[in-house]
């Protein structure tokens, strides 16, 4: 029989709360992960949308940006509520019993609102600190020109914030095997993601 979901948080009850991560983890997977996925909406239509992104730690945030208009702009102008995902893939987990394949990953997902960054210095400042997440050995006013009034109305930056997330790691060397069944050849567990 299915939880009812009714009235809890979107994070609530954890299946496999051995994988759970806490807070000081998600921040620093927040720091260093490459792309996100955020989850929007028109109506009952749901988008997912890949984007780089910055983690304002200070703010409690995250920023993104996207063309000054599209579907991403028309959802959230209708939806502000937003889910972000980010995760990364290690090695295959196989296994001799089928339910059990597996494979290695680390995620966080963050639910919150979304809204668009109006003021244009906020703006530059954020777009200037996604470039360095990046592009971290390249400066500013040295390797390539801060943005223009002209280039920043061309785009639309949105902060996230934060509301909630949950951070998950299963990161184990080997999935779960059967006696039952033969032991897997020693050259299954030497396959990459």
């Amino acid at each position: 029989m299915p939880r009812s979901h009714e009235n809890q948080l979107p994070t609530a009850f954890q299946r496999l709360p051995q994988y759970k991560r806490e807070e000081p983890w998600i921040k620093e997977f927040l720091h260093r992960g490459e792309i996100a996925r955020v989850a929007t909406r028109w109506d009952e239509q749901p988008f997912i949308t890949p984007t780089t992104y910055y983690f304002d730690e200070a703010g409690h945030r995250l920023i993104f940006h996207s063309n000054i208009s599209g579907r991403i702009r028309s959802n959230i102008d209708r939806h502000p509520q937003v889910c972000v995902e980010v995760s990364e893939l290690g090695k295959y987990l196989p296994s001799n019993i089928a339910l059990e394949f597996s494979l290695q990953y680390r995620s966080v997902i963050v639910f919150g609102k979304a809204r668009l960054i109006e003021d244009p210095q906020e703006k530059r400042t954020v777009l200037h600190k996604l470039i360095e997440k990046y592009f971290k050995p390249m400066q500013i006013n040295k390797d390539y020109r801060p943005a223009t009034d002209k280039e920043l109305r061309r785009t639309s930056v949105y902060e996230v914030g934060i509301e909630s997330w949950s951070g998950k790691e299963n990161w184990k060397d080997r999935a779960d095997q059967s006696d039952e069944w033969p032991a897997l050849d020693e050259k299954w567990f030497k396959q990459k993601a």
